[in-house]
Formats: structure tokens, C-alpha cells, sequence
């Protein structure tokens, strides 16, 4: 199984779900994946392949797609803003880069992989903001790129599920809510008006994701699961 956005946060708990659960795991992110490796270790996994890089290089990509065809896809990998120092155009291009382009090409890639075995699960992290527009008190352009970005996320699970689930292949989405992860560490949150007080914790949105990765969710396909405390309904 391949797990992007692995360092941290929901990939990284993805990552020790799915070890959890007895996978062989090939890992992928920008940066260090150490910790991953030894929570993986620790859930009884073997030692997994771990490939770092920027996730929109088509290079990095190749490298991952070589060690396929894979079981199951576990995307993770995205950005809620730009770098330090970019212009406001530079921004949304790095954001829909990484969060929506290299999605879709890694995602199309292991469904084409995936097809002749006739099985295979894909699983894309999208966002409640992709659903609601964004949940929190925030007019600035650059949480309007992050929200769009999140909701071409899920119309690409819509896309891939119809393409695939003919061949046998189940293409899903997650959309969390605020989840305590590095990225959310950039915004400042008041727990009071969430519904249930809190942000997420990284393992509640690791295990859904673990299980669209495996047959208990074989006759589910192009759906988006909301998992988000309650911050959309819908």
C-alpha cells in the first residue's frame, strides 16, 4: 500500500493504521519519515519502503508508481497555503500543484495499475472546507484557494470512481474537519464554537481512511466520508 503526506499528521496516522492491520507499506513525503517508520514498526509492521520528495515532481512520481501496482492508495499529501515570501498568484499555483494536480496524475496512475488485477482502493483526503466553502471566520483569498483545492480533491474521487468501479477498483474521499496536525497548527482556532469542542485527533481520521483502503468497504465507491465533529452535515 502507498501512504503520500506520510511524515505527519493524517498521513502519518494512516500509515500506522494500515501497519496496524498487517500492511507492507511504501511511504512518501517531503520530509523526514523516521517517526512514521517507527510507529509502523511499533504497530508489528515490517520495516516499510520509504521514498522522499515533492510529490509534484513527475520524477518523484515515476519512482513511486515503479514499486506498483499497489493494493490500496493512501493520498495525503497537501498544503493549506503557500511559502513564506510567495506573491498571492505563486500561492494558489503551489496549492493546487500539490493539491489537486498531483493528486489527480499519482491517482490516475495506480487506478490504471490497478485495473487489470481487477482490485484496488483509492482513498483522497479532501477537506470540509471543499464542502462547506471553509467552517471558520477566515475572508482571505488564500483560505478561498485552499477550500477550492479541497473540493476539486473530491470531485476527483467522483471522477476516478467512475472510471474504475467497473474494473474492480473503489475510489473514495475523507473529508475531514479541523484535525490537530501540523497544518492546522498555522491557523488559530477557537475550540468553543466547534460542536463538539475539540479538533480531531489524527488517529480519528487514520482508521476510516484504513478501512476504504480494505474490502470492508467493497461496495462503496465515490463517496466522500465525512469525518469533521460535526462541522458539516449534509
Amino acid at each position: 500500500m502507498l501512504v503520500t503526506g506520510a511524515a505527519s499528521g493524517i498521513g502519518q496516522s494512516a500509515a500506522a493504521c494500515l501497519a496496524a492491520l498487517g500492511a507492507q507499506l511504501v511511504l512518501t513525503d517531503r520530509n523526514p519519515l523516521d517517526e512514521t517508520v517507527a510507529q509502523v514498526k511499533a504497530a508489528g509492521a515490517e520495516a516499510p519502503l520509504c521514498i522522499q520528495g515533492d510529490i509534484t515532481q513527475d520524477s518523484l512520481q515515476d519512482q513511486l508508481l515503479a514499486q506498483g501496482p499497489y493494493f490500496a492508495l493512501a493520498s495525503a499529501a497537501g498544503v493549506f497555503n503557500g511559502l513564506p515570501g510567495m506573491s498571492a498568484q505563486e500561492s494558489f499555483e503551489f496549492v493546487m500543484a500539490i493539491n489537486v494536480r498531483a493528486t489527480m496524475r499519482l491517482a490516475s496512475a495506480c487506478v490504471d495499475q490497478m485495473i487489470p488485477r481487477r482490485e484496488g482502493y483509492v482513498v483522497l483526503v479532501g477537506s470540509a472546507a471543499g464542502r462547506n466553502g471553509g467552517g471558520l471566520p477566515n475572508d482571505s483569498q488564500a483560505y478561498a484557494a485552499y477550500a477550492a483545492s479541497k473540493g476539486g480533491v473530491h470531485t476527483l474521487v467522483r471522477w476516478l470512481s467512475r472510471r474504475a468501479v467497473g474494473h474492480g477498483v473503489l475510489v473514495n474521499g475523507v473529508a475531514p474537519g479541523i484535525v490537530a496536525t501540523p497544518l492546522s497548527a498555522t491557523l488559530t482556532v477557537d475550540t468553543s464554537i466547534l460542536p463538539m469542542k475539540r479538533m480531531g485527533r489524527p488517529e480519528e481520521l487514520g482508521w476510516p481512511i484504513a478501512m476504504l483502503c480494505t474490502p470492508m468497504a467493497s461496495f462503496t465507491s465515490g463517496a466522500i466520508l465525512d469525518v469533521n465533529g460535526g462541522m458539516f452535515v449534509g
